[in-house]
């Protein structure tokens, strides 16, 4: 297997180890899960052990998610739980013993690369994510970036939410991590009057049916979580909330037992979907991008002319090229070139067309040197966001903008029976209308990154469009 083919990601707990070989696209390769250890020198040889385990010396990079405050510029380690490897050159005793590039990040960060990229938040560019086990842990991603302030932002559980609270390790009270932890949990029970041996899924059948002293101490553990994503809310505006961990589940199910809230905050609350394997595989896919973007120095830029067919993205696009120079890359100007050759094409073959010239747009794009930027014309909703989001990794894009050109959809529909006999065979024809009309009622932007509206009826001022997007991108 050559260094191009995988990474490995290590997910670094004092009860487990986990590692795994992950692929360019975050799909397991081989993985592996071992007792950890609270001892950092033990930890460290366990950590050296599973990377050789899985073949570090071929990997193409190594990405290690520590528990605790890490910087996420240089992987020092500030502080950490149960085990604390604060003062532990981890990186540089990876890549010293493997000579492979080594990043060490946040666990928790890790796990929200990898449920944005394969699982719960895939398709979303800002989504929150908060690990609830023995305590909380916490990540925001911005733009499909994760948020890191000026070393270690993103210790979601030490946001307060009862200033009268439990102290806690952090030197405040009433941080989220002592009101809804797992921890906590079992503080909640006993002063509900439940005994050391009755476990939360017991207190939840009560509460199911109606038994006021188990709703009440669902209340009490949830209640703080809920007033801690509210407040995320109002600060982020994410896509999505992301609950994790060994009582993720748990805390998505309490949550709906609380007193329904009417707030400007409200906001998608989900379950994370990878379970045990989000920190591996956001290890590893954090690892690739960072030699990607080091390969490169800096990154590409990608503006998405975006539309359903005949919703005047591609005069746009190419009024932007004329502009700034930067070429346009179209599905059509792909696909053409294969229906002049090819005969007899029926729309089933037509849609495997369009997604391999989808696909070929971003190896274009993947080969062209750092710092450029491309226009892609194309209706980008034929294909899942999911989709996009691993073209976009995969090519090396840092930054991107979105143009959502649209019109009504009837003057779309007019538009497209115009020019069908100028489009060659192959091409759906004037039987598609009412379908494309159907499509334009509900068609929606990607939402990837910053969209400008552009309603295409009306002239469109190509300078505002150019500082729009010049301003967009950072």
């Amino acid at each position: 297997m050559s260094p191009e083919d995988f990474a490995i990601g290590i997910d670094v707990g004092g009860t487990n180890m986990r590692a795994a070989r992950i692929s360019p696209s975050g799909e397991i390769l081989l993985k592996r899960s071992i007792a950890g250890s609270r001892y950092p020198s033990v930890a460290l040889d366990l950590i050296k052990g599973l990377v050789r385990e899985m073949d570090g010396d071929s990997a193409r990079a190594v990405g290690i998610g520590i528990p605790g405050r890490v910087d996420a510029r240089t992987g020092e380690i500030f502080s950490g739980g149960f085990l604390n490897l604060a003062g532990v050159d981890l990186k540089g005793e990876i890549k010293k013993a493997f000579g492979r590039p080594t990043l060490v990040a946040n666990d928790c960060s890790m796990a929200l690369v990898g449920e944005s990229r394969r699982g719960a938040a895939r398709g979303r560019r800002n989504a929150v994510m908060m690990t609830i086990g023995t305590g909380i842990g916490g990540a925001v991603m911005e733009g499909g970036h994760i948020l890191t302030g000026r070393r270690c932002a993103g210790q979601l559980g030490h946001l307060v939410v009862n200033i009268g609270g439990q102290p806690c390790p952090c030197g405040q009270r009433g941080c989220v991590e002592t009101e809804s932890s797992g921890t906590s949990l079992r503080r909640h029970l006993d002063e509900g009057g439940y005994g050391p041996e009755v476990r939360f899924e017991s207190v939840l059948q009560k509460a199911v049916s109606g038994d006021s002293r188990a709703v009440g101490v669902l209340n009490a553990w949830a209640g703080p979580l809920r007033a801690a994503i509210n407040t995320l809310s109002a600060a982020f505006d994410p896509d999505v909330v992301v609950l994790g961990g060994g009582m993720g589940a748990a805390a998505v199910s309490a949550l709906e037992f609380l007193p329904e809230l009417q707030t400007w905050y409200q906001v998608d609350v989900r379950l994370a979907e990878l379970g045990d394997d989000a920190g591996v595989i956001g290890c590893g896919l954090a690892a690739l991008d960072h030699v990607s973007r080091e390969a490169q120095g800096t990154g590409k830029r990608l503006v998405m002319a975006n539309g359903v067919p005949a919703s005047g993205k591609s005069g746009l696009a190419h009024a932007l090229s004329q502009k700034t120079g930067w070429p346009v890359l179209a599905l059509d100007t792909l696909k053409n070139p294969l229906l002049e050759l090819i005969e007899n094409v029926d729309r089933p073959f037509n849609r495997v067309l369009g997604r391999a010239s989808y696909k070929s747009i971003f190896s274009v794009i993947k080969e062209a040197p750092a710092g450029s930027t491309f226009i892609v014309d194309a209706w980008f909703g034929f294909q899942p966001p999911e989709v996009l989001v691993e073209h976009v990794a995969t090519a090396g894009i840092t930054e991107l903008v979105e143009l959502w050109c649209h019109a009504p959809p009837e003057v779309i529909g007019e538009r497209y029976e115009r020019r069908t006999a100028d489009r060659l065979p192959g091409h759906p024809g004037a039987p598609y209308v009412p379908e494309l009309i159907e499509l334009a009622k509900r068609a929606q932007p990607m939402r990837l990154g910053p969209v400008l509206d552009v309603e295409t009826t009306s002239p469109t001022d190509i300078g505002e469009v150019f500082d729009w997007v010049t301003t967009s991108f950072k």
